[in-house]
């Protein structure tokens, strides 16, 4: 039976398999042809200019640093309150020429001749240098609204913020000052805690402070306490959570210690937004959430409360 050979077609083409050519059987070497590279021009990325743009951490939205400074670091996406200055916060807050700065020149001694890395002297200088301030903290009276006040306001940028001899006294003449005027005091706090260059000097701080405060508080005279991110350690366990009212920024870290040293102490899971200023305000730890816009004007209305009795007693 003879058999029958068919072509495939499709819509009239024949289809073929390609044909693969094999390398040459007498040893003669194959000349490749090299492509030219396409678009080998120089690339047209765009590069954003530093200190134009600001990335939020939370939002990952690129935010216009103009649009932030007016907004006070806060950012208008997702309301993530950036950390700021200490003479930045003081501006937002007291009425234009009136703060009066306390105890400028003030500066921390190398008490222990501490070095390592690099000796702490070094340290203060370069701190000094990048932030035009000498210590962690700004302290003076200045009006909020129609009230004088005591302010201080405590700087993250210099040394984390950390508390050392100048921090407590530099607060410590701050609360006095407002005991013997009869004025309310009001603390920023931001820190990572005590300094442990000058060691058990700046431990020593927690008492002083906390001692002025008790005689601040027997004249009953105001203390409020501000907390701001972060807020934690030996700052934290003084002058910082004994206010007569405690209010914080929205998402501040506030604690003793860190989220990771609390875990690796317990061994137990931490509940979701542990240390941040809505678990503690869900838990009775911090009187009110107030956003960095809102606080000058939220700040009044509490001095106006808190301060009735001292206004009859002027009257008086």
């Amino acid at each position: 039976m003879a058999t029958t050979s068919f072509t495939k077609k499709t819509l009239g083409l024949e289809t073929a398999e390609p044909a693969v050519t094999p390398p040459p059987s007498n040893g003669a070497e194959t000349t490749f042809v090299k492509k030219p590279k396409l678009g080998g021009g120089k690339s047209r990325k765009r590069e954003i200019p530093e200190g134009l743009w600001t990335k939020c951490p939370k939002c990952t939205t690129m935010v216009f640093d103009k649009e932030l400074d007016e907004n006070l670091k806060v950012c208008p996406h997702c309301q993530h309150h950036f950390r700021i200055g200490a003479r930045e916060r003081i501006h937002s807050l007291v009425e234009t020429c009136s703060f009066e700065e306390m105890d400028a020149e003030m500066v921390s001694v190398d008490v222990l001749t501490f070095t390592g890395v690099s000796s702490y002297a070094s340290k203060l200088a370069g701190y000094q240098k990048s932030t035009g301030q000498k210590d962690a903290v700004v302290t003076g009276i200045g009006k909020v609204g129609e009230h004088r006040v005591c302010l201080g306001v405590m700087d993250f940028t210099f040394l984390g913020g950390s508390m050392g001899s100048v921090v407590g006294e530099k607060l410590t003449r701050l609360i006095e000052k407002g005991t013997e005027k009869s004025l309310p005091v009001v603390i920023i706090s931001t820190s990572g805690g005590a300094r442990m260059y000058e060691g058990m000097f700046s431990l020593m701080q927690m008492a002083k402070t906390c001692g002025a405060l008790a005689y601040h508080a027997k004249a009953k005279l105001p203390y409020i306490s501000v907390l701001t991110d972060p807020t934690t350690a030996g700052v934290m366990a003084s002058y910082a959570s004994v206010g007569d009212l405690i209010i914080a920024e929205p998402g501040a870290m506030i604690g003793f210690a860190g989220p990771r040293v609390i875990k690796d102490t317990t061994q137990a899971e931490l509940p979701p937004g542990f240390q941040t200023a809505e678990f503690l305000l869900d838990r009775g730890l911090i009187d009110a959430i107030v956003s960095r816009k809102d606080m000058k004007n939220q700040l009044i209305e509490y001095l106006d409360f808190m301060s009735v009795g001292l206004r009859r007693s002027a009257k008086g």
